[in-house]
């Protein structure tokens, strides 16, 4: 007589797992999907009430003056004044204006990407006495507001002869504090191995800052990089109070022109203000990756 094993009976995972384990996880399950929900609807209603200041102003660009400020708004313009774009090229000499403020926004930036990165490599990789009391004084620099070394700073442009030329502008805002805070930040993640490998095989401090540690800062640079492009290109206060010559000016300031003593023409702003805003929406488009990468790892250490 043979004896045979019984059949193999199947298993039901599901049957062996306690029913209230799988109410939990059902349960656990909705209210991930609807947290998800809420999120993404909140973040969608928030990207729509920032945009809606600029939807105004490109529907504005388009309508005459005297609808601009009708109410209720008009989001779509019953005729479209395309000519406004054509005419602010004739009324105003925008392209200089939009050189103007190109130049300075490039050089301005280059001057504190070099700047900045430089001396972030001194308060990160470097040892000296003083160092950290030094960065912590130069950082409070940030508090304090503009307005109380407005009229130090133009006194000493007037004595230097720098007033009404880019140059005094471009002194001005070479140096930045706030970037070399950022890069600092970026520079403690890089391993100081790295540093102390290349001192071992002869390479000075320059030659480290320069083909070792910018290289694996991209993300930073790219950050403080836009950062500053769009404050320049954005600043009114800087240009208005040093550029007196209509040459000089950028396009923040060309914008006033249409400024009357009694009126403005509103719809040839917008329809600047338009065209003034394309670079900045290009710039960030192509770093916005960058962008991100850099201001999502330079608080990081270690």
């Amino acid at each position: 007589m043979t004896l045979t094993a019984p059949p193999e009976i199947p298993l039901d995972t599901r049957a062996i797992v306690a029913p209230g384990a799988l109410r939990g996880a059902r349960r656990d399950g909705r209210l991930r999907g609807i947290r998800a929900v809420l999120l993404y609807t909140g973040l969608i209603i928030l990207t729509a009430l920032i945009f809606v200041p600029f939807l105004w102003m490109v529907s504005s660009s388009l309508k005459q003056n005297n609808q601009v400020f009708s109410i209720p708004i008009q989001w779509i313009p019953t005729d479209f004044v395309w000519s406004n774009y054509v005419d602010i090229w004739t009324r105003v000499p925008m392209l200089t204006y939009l050189k103007n403020s190109a130049f300075l926004a490039i050089v301005i930036t280059f001057l504190q990407v070099l700047t900045g990165s430089f001396a972030a490599y001194g308060f990160a990789k470097m040892q000296f006495k003083g160092r950290d009391v030094l960065f912590v004084a130069y950082i409070a620099t940030i508090a304090v507001p503009w307005q109380a070394y407005m009229v130090p700073q133009y006194i000493m442009m007037q004595k230097a002869g720098l007033v009404n030329t880019h140059l005094s502008i471009i002194l001005l805002q070479a140096f930045g504090a706030f970037g070399v805070f950022l890069m600092r930040q970026y520079y403690l993640t890089i391993p100081d191995d790295l540093s102390e490998a290349a001192r071992i095989d002869g390479l000075n401090e320059y030659g480290i800052w320069y083909r070792i540690i910018l290289p694996l800062t991209k993300p930073a640079i790219a950050s403080l990089a836009l950062l500053t492009f769009v404050n320049t290109w954005n600043d009114y206060m800087g240009p208005f109070i040093y550029l007196t010559s209509n040459d000089l000016w950028t396009v923040q300031l060309g914008l006033r022109q249409f400024v009357g003593q009694f009126d403005a023409e509103y719809a040839m702003i917008m329809a600047g203000s338009v065209v003034s805003v394309i670079p900045i929406v290009v710039v960030f488009l192509f770093g916005q990756r960058f962008f991100i990468q850099g201001i999502a790892t330079s608080g990081m250490k270690g």
